[in-house]
C-alpha cells in the first residue's frame, strides 16, 4: 500500500519539485518505506508524480513511479492487483518485456497493450496516474468499491492529484472554500459522499471510474457495475458451494505477501469467517487483532476468543481504553474532513494493534452490504410491505408530521422506535430508507445550521444523490437496490473511508475478500429473499457456513464496532467537546449557538440524548481549525 501524488500542468509550466516532494511528505504515513518522483522531459517538464511506498511485494525492485521499456508510459500506483501474475504470463506472450515481479509494472504494460479497456481487467484495490507521453494524456483510476482514495483539484491551467486531500492543499492557490451542500450531507450521513469534498475545489475520482485528462479536455467514464438480475443454479446447495469455493479464492489471493500477514477478528460472521478461510489456506496459525472495551455493551471480545480457539490462531488482544482527546486529534488529520462516525476511533486502535504484528491484515468488510446483513434492511422491508398494502399511506402529511414530532431514537429500546417505522410508512421508498441512514433529521438539520447558511442551501436536498442511485440501479426489487445504494454511497465513503484513513495512519495495509469484485458479482445473482428471510439478514451466508462456525457465532444478535460517545460527552469529552462547540469559531459561521446551547444543556441534564448533532458539530469544528483556522 502507498501514498500517490502529482501535478499536470496543462501548459508549459516546469513542475516544481519542491512541491512534489512538500505534497508527497504530507503522506509518508501511507508510505514509510522509500519515495520516488517522476518529472517528464518533453514541455518544460509540465507533469510530475511522487510515491511514497508501503513494501508488500517485490521489495528488491518495485520502486515508483515506473515506466515501461522506452519511458513513453509512466504510474504512480496505490493499491494491489492479485491477478498481475496472470496478467503478465498474457502480455509476456504479447512480446511484453518486463524487469521487475511487481503488479505496478503489469499494470503499465496492460495500458500499453489494451489502453484505458485494461482497468477492468485489473481485480484488486487501486488508485494509479498514468502518465501517457505519446498521448499527451492523464488517466486517473480508482477501484470498484472505493477502496483506495484519489482527490483532485483541476482548473484550466492545473491539475493536481493525491490518494489524500492534505497532498492537495500542500499546492499553493487551492481555495479552502467550504461546499456547503457538502456541509449538509456530513449534518445528514456523518461523511461525505462521492463526489463531493467538503471543499468546492476539489473533488473525488467516484469508484469503478477513470479520467482522462488533456490539455483542453477532461471526462470521467464508469467501467463497472454491480448487477443484480438474480442467476440460476441447479439448487440451493450448489449455490452454497459456489459462494463458499468464491469467498475461498478471494481470501487465498490476498495472502500474497512478501511482508506478515494476519486478519481482524471481531467474532462476528463476517471476520469470522474470513478467519476460518484463511486457517484452511495456511499451514501456519493466523495471527489475529481483536480488541475489547471496559463497557460491555460495545464489548464482543468472548466471542473473538471463541473463534480464534475454533480455528487455532495466534490471538493478540488489547482492551481499548482510550486518551479520547489524543486520538480524535490524529483521527481529524488523518481523515482530512469532517467524519462523525466514531467508530473511526476503534478501527484507529485495532489497527494500530495489528501493525504491532503485521503488514497486512485482511477484514470481514462488506458483508452487511452484500448480503442485506444490516437490521435496517429488515425494518425497510417491513415498512415496504405495508406501503404497498395500504398505498394510500404514502406521502400522507400525518405520519410525516409523527416522524417531525420525534428526534432519531435509535438508542431507546425497540418498542420505542414504532414511530420511526410509522413516520416511514408515509414516505415514499427512497425518502424513507434515506431518514432510516440519515444520523440527524432534516427537522433538526435546518434548526443546527445557521439560519444564514441554510438559506444559501435553500432548496438543496441531500436526498437527490439516494433517488438518483436508486433509480438507475441495475436490480429489480426492493432489496437489492437499497443494498446497490449502500454500496455506492455508505459503504465506499463511510465504511472504507474510515478503514483506509485508520489503517494508512499505521501503515496498515487493508484486504477485504468479501468484497472481491468477482464475489460481489456472485453474491449479487442470489435472489433477494435468500439474504434477508423473514426477518433474518444474510441467510444464505449463515447457512453456507454452518460447516465452518457454530450457531452461536453465526445467530448470536448483531453488535456495532462503536464508542460511548453518549457518555463521552457527559463525562470523558465534556470539557474538551464543549470548549470545540462553543469556542471555535466554526460555530457562529455555520452553526445556530441558540440550538445548540439548548441542546448541551438538554443531553448533559439527562433529558434527551443529542451525541449525534453535538458529535457531528464538535467534528466540524476540530476539522475546521486544523485545515481552515483563520486562513
Amino acid at each position: 500500500m502507498c501514498g500517490i501524488a502529482g501535478i499536470y500542468n496543462r501548459t508549459d509550466r516546469m513542475v516544481d519539485k519542491n512541491l512534489l516532494k512538500r505534497m508527497a511528505s504530507t503522506i509518508v504515513h501511507r508510505g514509510p518505506d522509500e519515495d520516488g518522483f517522476y518529472i517528464n522531459e518533453s514541455n518544460n517538464g509540465n507533469v510530475g508524480l511522487a510515491h511514497r511506498r508501503l513494501s508488500i511485494i517485490d521489495l528488491a525492485s518495485g520502486q515508483q513511479p515506473l515506466s515501461n521499456e522506452d519511458h513513453s508510459i509512466w504510474i504512480t500506483f496505490n493499491g494491489e492487483i492479485y491477478n498481475f501474475q496472470d496478467l503478465k504470463k498474457e502480455l509476456e506472450n504479447k512480446g511484453h518485456s518486463f524487469r521487475t515481479n511487481s503488479d505496478t509494472e503489469a499494470i503499465v504494460h496492460a495500458y500499453e497493450e489494451w489502453g484505458t479497456d485494461a482497468i477492468a481487467m485489473l481485480r484488486g484495490m487501486f488508485a494509479f496516474t498514468i502518465w501517457d507521453e505519446n498521448r499527451q494524456q492523464l488517466i486517473l483510476a480508482r477501484d470498484r468499491v472505493g477502496k483506495k482514495p484519489l482527490y483532485y483539484f483541476l482548473d484550466d491551467q492545473t491539475l493536481v492529484f493525491a490518494s489524500e486531500l492534505k497532498a492537495i492543499l500542500a499546492s499553493e492557490g487551492i481555495a479552502r472554500k467550504i461546499d456547503l451542500t457538502a456541509l449538509a450531507d456530513y449534518i445528514s450521513l456523518r461523511y461525505i459522499p462521492c463526489p463531493k469534498t467538503i471543499f468546492e475545489s476539489v473533488r473525488k475520482i467516484p469508484p469503478a471510474h477513470f479520467a482522462v485528462i488533456t490539455r483542453n479536455s477532461f471526462s470521467i467514464k464508469s467501467y463497472w457495475d454491480l448487477d443484480f438480475t438474480p442467476g440460476i443454479w441447479p439448487s440451493e446447495s450448489r449455490m452454497m458451494e459456489g459462494l463458499l469455493e468464491n469467498l475461498e479464492e478471494a481470501t487465498r489471493i490476498r495472502m500474497i505477501s512478501e511482508v506478515p500477514l494476519g486478519a481482524f477478528l471481531s467474532g462476528g460472521i463476517d471476520s469470522s469467517a474470513v478467519v476460518g478461510m484463511m486457517s484452511k489456506i495456511s499451514p501456519d496459525p493466523v495471527k489475529t487483532s481483536s480488541i475489547s472495551f471496559g463497557v460491555s455493551k460495545y464489548n464482543e471480545i468472548l466471542h473473538a476468543r471463541k473463534v480464534a480457539a475454533l480455528f487455532n490462531t495466534d490471538p493478540h488482544e488489547m482492551e481499548v481504553t482510550p486518551d479520547a482527546i489524543s486520538v480524535i486529534e490524529k483521527l481529524a488529520w488523518h481523515y482530512d474532513e469532517p467524519f462523525a462516525d466514531s467508530s473511526s476511533v476503534p478501527t484507529y486502535y485495532v489497527s494500530q494493534m495489528a501493525r504491532n504484528n503485521v503488514t497486512v491484515a485482511l477484514s470481514g468488510d462488506g458483508g452487511d452490504e452484500n448480503f442485506a446483513g444490516y437490521r435496517r434492511y429488515s425494518f425497510d422491508m417491513m415498512e415496504n410491505r405495508v406501503r404497498n398494502l395500504f398505498p394510500a399511506f404514502a406521502g400522507s402529511s400525518f405520519f410525516e408530521a409523527i416522524g417531525r414530532l420525534y428526534p432519531k431514537a435509535d438508542y431507546l429500546p425497540q418498542i420505542f422506535r414504532g414511530k420511526t417505522f410509522i413516520s416511514n410508512v408515509g414516505r415514499d421508498p427512497v425518502s424513507a430508507y434515506y431518514f432510516s441512514v440519515s444520523a440527524i433529521d432534516e427537522g433538526i438539520k435546518s434548526q443546527l445550521l445557521n439560519p444564514a447558511i441554510a438559506s444559501k442551501i435553500s432548496g438543496y436536498d441531500s436526498r437527490e444523490l439516494f433517488y438518483k442511485i436508486y433509480d438507475n440501479a441495475p436490480a429489480e426489487d426492493h432489496l437489492s437496490k437499497i443494498q446497490y445504494l449502500d454500496i455506492k454511497t455508505y459503504l465506499c465513503d463511510d465504511i472504507l473511508t474510515k478503514v483506509d484513513r485508520a489503517s494508512m495512519a499505521v501503515s496498515l495495509e487493508v484486504r477485504c475478500p468479501i468484497l472481491d469484485h468477482k464475489f460481489m458479482e456472485y453474491v449479487a445473482k442470489i435472489p433477494y429473499d435468500l439474504k434477508l428471510k423473514r426477518r433474518e439478514g444474510k441467510h444464505i451466508f449463515k447457512k453456507a457456513l454452518k460447516s465452518y462456525l457454530p450457531d452461536d457465532i453465526l445467530y448470536r444478535k448483531k453488535m456495532g464496532f462503536s464508542v460511548p460517545i453518549l457518555e463521552w460527552l457527559r463525562k470523558d469529552l465534556k470539557a474538551y467537546s464543549e470548549r470545540l462547540i462553543f469556542e471555535s469559531p466554526a460555530t457562529d459561521i455555520y452553526f445556530n449557538r441558540a440550538f445548540l446551547e439548548k441542546i448541551w444543556k438538554e443531553h448533559q441534564s439527562l433529558i434527551m440524548n443529542w451525541s449525534s448533532p453535538l458529535w457531528a458539530v464538535m467534528i466540524f469544528n476540530l476539522w475546521h481549525e486544523k485545515f481552515v483556522g483563520d486562513r
